[in-house]
């Protein structure tokens, strides 16, 4: 994956970046509970993979966001052109595997592919992730349970991928709701880039409903 060094010397949150890379947890994160109504009803109707389905979305958010995109290398910002994500594949013995697609393609293209990534991550069986990670977008689910609140583990050090997470849908006031978290290094990603994430879901959700 291709990306480029952005110039510290111009970059408007140069002291923003120096604070929060130098913290010991510079993580910022929160859940919100998007409305997946149309969504889901689209999804079943197309008798489209759910799960696939809303990942592919979540990436094109994802790497809508240019800071969503950017990761630091040797102290310094770098910005890939896009992101691939890493998802959690379950197996038959109640462990998991990962699995790495990219979403740089038309959705129709995209479906067959991840189908044949997540078979052969399937038959890999590994959590074992390739030498340079820094191209991607760790995401995982909790299709068992609703919360309105998730603790992530992060490594030491800190690394500056996102993660991004959902829970279980759930119906409230006749809409169908799905909490979806999101955790991002903060000397990268602020509240407002956070905010144009969910934004930029609502409208690849909308894609799917209205292609």
């Amino acid at each position: 994956m291709s990306y480029k060094y952005l110039d510290m010397e111009t970059y408007s949150r140069k002291r923003h970046f120096e604070y929060f890379n130098g913290l010991a947890y510079p993580y910022v994160g929160l859940t919100v509970n998007v409305d997946i109504s149309d969504f889901i009803e689209a999804v079943k109707i197309k008798k489209l993979p759910f799960f696939l389905t809303f990942c592919y979305c979540v990436s094109k958010a994802a790497n809508a966001v240019p800071e969503f995109r950017q990761r630091i290398l040797e102290g310094k910002i770098i910005e890939f052109d896009s992101c691939r994500t890493s998802h959690t594949v379950a197996l038959d013995d109640g462990t998991y595997c990962y699995c790495t697609l990219s979403s740089n393609m038309p959705f129709s293209d995209f479906l067959p592919y991840a189908k044949q990534e997540q078979e052969a991550a399937r038959q890999s069986r590994t959590i074992e992730e390739e030498a340079d990670i820094h191209d991607k977008i760790f995401i995982s689910t909790l299709p068992w349970i609703s919360y309105t609140a998730l603790v992530q583990p992060v490594p030491i050090p800190a690394d500056s991928n996102p993660r991004i997470t959902w829970g279980k849908y759930f119906v409230q006031e006749g809409k169908t709701i799905m909490p979806v978290s999101v955790l991002c290094h903060h000397a990268l990603v602020d509240g407002m880039h956070i905010a144009g994430f969910y934004k930029s879901l609502d409208e690849q959700l909308l894609s799917i409903v209205r292609p």
